[in-house]
């Protein structure tokens, strides 16, 4: 790593690094925007008219059903977003709209497909000097989510909490690639979209971490001091390739 103004430097150095493990939704799919979120917006520009409150309750009402009963374990990508949607539609109640519907889950399938297209090119740059991996809590079929998103290639191991048994934050699923990789946590740093998942998460483990906020986050504070936030997940490249790193107390939109 090049040396930096001491001020602008987290409080670890790439130098010991020799992986990088990410979460997968919200961070590899997207900057910082959680599905839940996303599937939001598209309601609204679809002109389905949904209480907020009511959405998120649906929303992890069926998430959690899904990762319960097992029911994603074998699916794709396009299933996987299909089912999701269908199981929130039908929490909420709405009327048989499937137009509505399959327009939502195209226009999410094409925001995932669009973010992942364009990281490639930083996780191919990244692979060259790191190993890749992903730890997250999902529902049993990521490493084939990844393989229909085109990307599975790319990561060393990928780590799904419904496979180990283990969520998020528990130290034990970032243990877990850790033991894949043959490496301890201060030789990983751990890149995500959720403080008490993510960051506390990997704080927990002594791993470095790097916050993923968006780039319509307002002002974030670090849950260690002078830690890099990021508005997008290029960011990393000039933070980890090349020693650049600027901490935003604000992130503009």
């Amino acid at each position: 790593m090049k040396n930096v103004n001491p001020e602008q430097n987290p409080p670890w150095t790439a130098k010991e690094l020799k992986a990088c493990l990410f979460d997968f939704g919200g961070t590899l799919d997207a900057d910082g925007v959680t599905w839940q979120d996303r599937f939001y917006a598209l309601y609204e520009k679809h002109g389905v008219d949904v209480d907020r409150e009511a959405f998120r309750h649906a929303f992890y009402a069926a998430d959690d059903a899904l990762v319960d009963t097992h029911a994603l374990e074998t699916a794709g990508l396009q299933e996987t977003l299909q089912t999701q949607a269908e199981r929130v539609w039908e929490a909420l109640d709405l009327k048989k709209t499937g137009g509505r519907l399959r327009a939502i889950v195209t226009d999410f399938l094409d925001g995932m497909r669009w973010h992942t297209e364009r990281n490639r090119k930083l996780l191919t740059r990244l692979g060259a000097r790191y190993r890749l991996g992903i730890v997250s809590n999902f529902y049993g079929n990521l490493d084939r989510v990844c393989t229909d998103l085109g990307i599975r290639d790319l990561f060393a191991c990928i780590v799904d909490s419904s496979r180990v048994g283990v969520m998020k934050p528990d130290p034990l699923i970032f243990q877990a690639a850790l033991n894949q990789l043959g490496l301890r946590p201060h030789q990983s740093v751990f890149v995500g979209d959720n403080p008490a998942r993510d960051m506390e998460g990997a704080k927990g483990m002594g791993m470095p971490h790097i916050w993923l906020v968006g780039k319509n986050g307002k002002s974030r504070t670090p849950c260690c001091p002078e830690d890099p936030i990021i508005p997008t997940l290029e960011d990393l490249g000039p933070l980890l390739l090349h020693g650049t790193f600027e901490r935003r107390q604000e992130v503009a939109g």
